[in-house]
């Protein structure tokens, strides 16, 4: 702040503290951000950034193996998160003899699960694909027959 001619008092607080400004605690904030979008809803905007991070495991090459078990474990988990961040669960409805049109256009893990419906003569198709190829594809998926699209976010994949 001195670097850039700025008096301010300092005051540590933890929580939320992207509402400060609004609350009139603070005329502004030192945030530890990641996507920036809790400043938008709350009418801040970004000025100036301190420092660029990234988290990473480091592992040392002689790790026990009940500790190295417990770290596979976590880097397992992490990666199903991030996996999962991009790839959507898409479900969507269709006659039935529009079914395999549909799933020839579908990209998928192995093939997509294709369900009855409680009226004769719909399905219901399910399969998971990468958030990039949705726009790419959801044309040719209404063209094809397809209905009620929904695409639902994924917390955790494991392949």
């Amino acid at each position: 702040l001195s670097g850039h001619g700025i008096t301010a008092e300092i005051h540590e607080i933890s929580g939320s503290v992207e509402i400060a400004p609004n609350i009139g605690l603070a005329d502004a904030i030192c945030d530890l951000v990641s996507t920036g979008s809790t400043l938008f809803k709350n009418n801040l905007v970004e000025q100036e950034v301190i420092l660029r991070s990234e988290a990473s495991i480091v592992q040392n090459e002689d790790l026990a193996p009940e500790l190295q078990q417990i770290l596979d474990k976590l880097v397992f988990r992490i990666q199903s998160v991030l996996t999962a961040r991009k790839n959507k669960y898409l479900l969507m409805n269709a006659r039935d003899e529009a079914v395999q049109d549909i799933i020839n256009v579908l990209p998928g893990m192995k093939s997509p699960t294709v369900m009855p419906l409680a009226q004769t003569g719909w399905s219901s198709i399910h399969t998971v694909i990468s958030e990039d190829r949705f726009w790419d594809i959801i044309d040719s998926l209404k063209d094809k027959g397809a209905e009620g699209i929904l695409i639902v976010p994924i917390q955790k994949m494991i392949l």
